[in-house]
């Protein structure tokens, strides 16, 4: 046996783990923080170093609203087994009170409503996702700060046992599943903090370094805001079995720049997939996009109000010209921004284009696998439609 001295690189990720990250990165903007976190916990579940009898993962991400955290979940479930809807969201504004709990677990024997009350997080429920390759389950309590006490008090047996017990003593295992919890506290001192350094009428965003939000010291006490906001919230006991506790940037204008982009793939996939059953490609110009950009920049919003931008000055009036028969399938339409009527302008550039010469003039790089999303979009490079931007 020969001996060695050869240095070994820790900071290296497996295949498995590199394809979701490249996923994530596809689909997410601007948190590359929270994107690293999920790699980390997925790569030590795959070397089969996770802790024995927890969750593969918990985490609790913070942040203002549309910043992207509900979304990064949802990415997470399309990158690892195909379907945003595999996610089991718990809404935990409809659990304020302690009786409502009886709705994740059922009521126990005895209780009025028992045998019609059916458990939201019974182990057919978890598992309804997995497959062969693929066992994981995604489970989302949103909101969590507006739980009440007793939900919080039964996600210590799970965050800390990976088990739940129902109503009727069967017990659910959470060992193959990834916890995520999501929170808007802090989020008014995140934004207050940020709030010269973000949005068009900040004098610097054209000198903010590429490479990430914020610089290093902001970021460093945006993260101390979020994470303070949550410990005086929070019993130590719920803090200690957090593995990783991150905090999102609330969205600027370079990032929603790229999301913009995204979701106009978004819009082009669904003129594809309409069961009206007639594609035709969209080109929107710069100026278009600029417009729709500025419209749907809000700091207390973040990538939401952009998505609402885009269904009020787009979405909706191609709705109403294809509902009139203004456009039909095989049609080019060009996308413009009159400045003196303020809004988008509509003109057919050409007609009765066959389908390769459509499938051309669309980038095929990325595209969504199901839903619209806020934060980022998803990658299905057979699906792709977004089309490319004209200039005329």
């Amino acid at each position: 046996m020969g001996r060695l001295s050869k240095q070994l690189d820790p900071t290296q990720t497996g295949f498995e783990a590199e394809k979701l990250e490249s996923d994530l990165r596809k689909r997410i903007v601007g948190q590359d923080e929270a994107i690293r976190q999920i790699i980390n916990i997925y790569q030590t579940h795959l070397a089969g170093m996770s802790g024995v009898g927890r969750p593969i993962g918990n985490f609790l991400f913070l942040g203002p609203t549309g910043s992207g955290k509900t979304r990064m979940v949802e990415a997470a479930a399309e990158s690892l087994v195909g379907d945003a809807r595999a996610v089991v969201k718990i809404d935990c504004a409809e659990f304020q009170h302690s009786h409502e709990i009886a709705k994740l677990i059922g009521s126990p024997p005895g209780y009025l409503g028992h045998r019609e009350t059916h458990p939201l997080l019974s182990q057919d429920v978890l598992n309804q996702y997995h497959s062969e390759t693929m066992k994981l389950s995604f489970v989302l309590f949103d909101e969590i700060e507006k739980a009440s006490d007793a939900l919080w008090n039964l996600l210590l047996g799970i965050l800390d046992k990976a088990t739940l017990t129902l109503g009727d003593n069967r017990r659910v295992d959470f060992s193959r599943a990834l916890i995520f919890m999501t929170s808007n506290l802090g989020a008014g001192e995140m934004n207050s903090i940020l709030r010269p350094n973000l949005g068009f009428a900040a004098g610097d965003l054209s000198r903010r370094s590429a490479a990430g939000l914020v610089d290093e010291k902001l970021a460093g006490k945006v993260s101390r805001a979020g994470l303070e906001a949550a410990r005086r919230k929070f019993s130590p006991e719920f803090m200690n079995r957090i593995d990783k506790t991150v905090v999102f940037n609330p969205l600027g204008e370079p990032e929603l720049r790229k999301i913009l982009g995204l979701e106009l793939n978004i819009v082009q996939q669904r003129i594809f997939n309409s069961a009206a059953g007639a594609p035709f490609v969209l080109s929107l110009s710069d100026p278009a996009k600029e417009f729709l950009l500025r419209e749907g920049t809000d700091l207390k919003y973040g990538a939401r109000h952009l998505k609402r931008a885009i269904d009020r000055g787009l979405v909706h009036p191609l709705s109403n010209l294809i509902a009139t028969d203004q456009v039909r399938g095989g049609d080019l339409i060009r996308v413009d921004f009159d400045s003196t009527l303020s809004r988008l302008t509509f003109f057919k550039e050409a007609e009765d284009m066959p389908a390769y010469a459509m499938v051309q003039m669309v980038d095929t790089a990325i595209a969504p696998s199901s839903g619209s999303l806020s934060a980022g979009a998803a990658a299905e490079p057979s699906r792709a439609v977004h089309a490319k931007s004209s200039r005329r």
